[in-house]
């Protein structure tokens, strides 16, 4: 071997891949083409001895790390909450929710219901709100004991019998609940047990608001004499702007703690007020966990299944009616608590489509 090849060799083993005489070498065809593709590699400032490609591999994984971290801080600030924050609700919560079922004249579609959130397996427990004059009959009790019970997932089941029939009663604490998530939901509401579980693991993600199925909004429609006017908005104003203000507790989520507010913080006067006006109670609601939370409630996207008729909100007037209870009670919270979002839940398994 040639005195100069075995000079290149020696600076080669002393360089590395990244010497400038393994490249003058290789120019003059004293390496096998091995080395020559070997040389296309790109040089890098921190290439050179053996110790060069750890301290880029360590530089490479730092680097990918950081906009991991900038990705995914900024995806929780655009979505509105953080998914993968700790909940700060306890573990019972985490392992289930609490079904509150607000019933009234309605027997054959609290059997549907009944058995339906009893076959999903995030169900805890259920809460049949009975707030009518007379007690439920036993058949229908033991009813609807034997359809919980012939349900795989095993829950708790009662009867939450409210003396006195006041719309406000819905919303009453029970001492025995042990999640801190309920699900609040009208007795002819059906949601299919899969989209419930999603609804379930978003309200994880933000327990001090409502997380919910139906939205809804409020508008200012008008100002006189320095007092604003707003207006109660349905669902199709909701699809035209995009926008909505609250979810309806005809099918939401919310955390336990604010049944004891509802019933014993409110005012009085708000309370008053909705024992003379009867369908009221769900805003009250949506204003109670607005003023106490500070935040905007979360519409998921999903399917909603309504037994029989529409109910009230196909009544003439309905909306006037609405609106009037609206500005009631925004004047009696002397002040607006509720925001406008355009943030929607949407569980991504279930469709292809963003």
């Amino acid at each position: 071997m040639s005195s100069a090849s075995t000079l290149v060799r020696i600076r080669e083993e002393e360089a590395g891949l990244c010497s400038p005489a393994k490249e003058k070498a290789a120019a003059r065809g004293a390496f096998g083409s091995r080395w020559l593709l070997l040389l296309w590699r790109p040089r890098h400032p921190l290439c050179g001895g053996g110790g060069g490609r750890p301290k880029v591999k360590l530089l490479a994984c730092v680097v990918v790390l950081g906009l991991v971290l900038l990705v995914g801080s900024r995806l929780d600030s655009f979505m509105g909450w953080n998914f993968h924050q700790p909940s700060s609700v306890s573990s019972p919560s985490r392992g289930g929710y609490t079904v509150l079922i607000n019933t009234w004249n309605r027997n054959n579609h609290l059997k549907q219901t009944v058995g339906h959130y009893a076959s999903c397996t995030g169900t805890d427990a259920i809460r049949v709100i009975w707030s009518k004059s007379d007690p439920p009959q036993e058949k229908l009790k033991s009813h609807l004991n034997e359809v919980v019970a012939s349900k795989s997932h095993k829950h708790d089941f009662k009867f939450d019998i409210i003396s006195g029939s006041t719309t406000i009663s819905r919303f009453r604490p029970s001492g025995d609940i042990r999640t801190d998530a309920v699900f609040s939901v009208d007795h002819d509401v059906i949601i299919p047990c899969p989209t419930l579980d999603f609804a379930f693991t978003v309200w994880q993600s933000a327990p001090s608001t409502m997380v919910g199925f139906v939205p809804r909004a409020h508008s200012l429609k008008a100002e006189g004499n320095g007092i604003p006017y707003y207006k109660y908005e349905g669902w199709w104003s909701v699809w035209w702007k995009g926008t909505y203000s609250m979810v309806l507790a005809q099918a939401a989520f919310f955390h336990r703690k604010y049944l004891d507010m509802y019933t014993y913080i409110m005012p009085s006067t708000v309370h008053d007020y909705l024992t003379r006006e009867r369908i009221c109670e769900d805003i009250a609601m949506s204003l109670l966990i607005a003023n106490a939370s500070g935040s905007p409630p979360i519409w998921v996207k999903g399917k909603t299944y309504k037994i029989g008729a529409s109910g009230t909100s196909g009544l003439e007037g309905h909306g006037d009616h609405r609106s009037r209870c609206l500005n009631e009670l925004l004047s009696l919270y002397e002040t607006v608590p509720l925001m406008h979002t355009n943030v929607k839940a949407v569980d991504a398994r279930q469709g292809w489509l963003w």
